[in-house]
């Protein structure tokens, strides 16, 4: 059955940071993989083959698109877990869309209209991560991109005036294969707050589950630091943890998240 976001279940998004050795990869989906049994919406896998937003030139950026995605079907085969993994540009979505359950939007890249209709046209699940700059409704745009080009079956620029005819901003379109994940806004120089006001009000807005991404919301850059633990507060559907750095690289993203409460 192809996968959803779980409507009314907790689910967890966990895996590496960035895809390394097959023991490294294996090991952490096996374990997810018994894990799963325990979680009532069960498991994604998430590892990127290519970090291509770090900050240093010379940082590890990991396997490229086809060994990584290569690598990431090897897991899904010996686990039977859904795959989520992160793209940068409109090509790499379809050809990540033959491998992967799920495709997962960075922050920094959630306004990129060409990439999230190219996303949104091959018909799999969308994670859409908010801006560090964006206010809690401007997401709405993002994920009504997403949702025409997953009802049109296209990519194709100029069908903003069509969208528009077809979507109604005051009450977007539910739809199970989007969500929306809230990693922090910036706060003055190199540091992120979460304002937990901001969950109902990104749920409300987009008709989707919000993910909270826990760790990459009180990380500073640089300094090794970072982390979170507790249950989602303040009206959020969802919770992500998130560590980078050689010390986390085995565990770089855990979510929590779920439709329920959504109108």
């Amino acid at each position: 059955m192809p996968f959803v976001f779980p409507r009314d279940a907790l689910f967890l998004i966990a895996g590496p940071c960035v895809l390394e050795s097959d023991a490294l990869n294996l090991r952490v989906g096996e374990h997810l993989a018994r894990l799963a049994e325990r979680v009532p919406g069960g498991i994604v896998y998430k590892a990127s083959f290519d970090k291509a937003n770090r900050s240093n030139a010379g940082a590890a950026r990991g396997p490229g698109i086809d060994e990584g995605l290569a690598a990431l079907d090897r897991v899904r085969r010996a686990t039977g877990l859904p795959i989520l993994t992160d793209v940068h540009l409109p090509e790499q979505c379809a050809p990540a869309a033959e491998v992967v359950d799920v495709l997962q939007i960075p922050a920094f890249l959630c306004r990129q209209t060409d990439l999230l209709l190219a996303a949104g046209a091959t018909g799999k699940p969308v994670n859409v991560k908010k801006g560090q700059w964006m206010h809690p409704e401007g997401m709405r745009g993002a994920v009504e991109k997403v949702r025409f080009a997953m009802g049109t079956g296209t990519g194709e620029q100029g069908s903003e005036q069509h969208a528009a005819s077809r979507l109604d901003s005051r009450f977007p379109i539910p739809d199970s294969r989007v969500a929306v994940t809230e990693r922090g806004s910036f706060f003055g120089y190199g540091d992120l707050v979460v304002d937990m006001r901001g969950f109902t009000r990104m749920r409300e807005a987009c008709n989707a589950p919000v993910i909270f991404d826990g760790t990459h919301s009180v990380q500073r850059p640089g300094m090794g630091e970072g982390g979170a633990s507790g249950k989602g507060q303040g009206g959020a559907s969802g919770k992500t943890e998130a560590s980078s750095g050689k010390s986390y690289n085995t565990s770089e993203s855990l979510g929590i998240g779920s439709l329920k409460g959504s109108k």
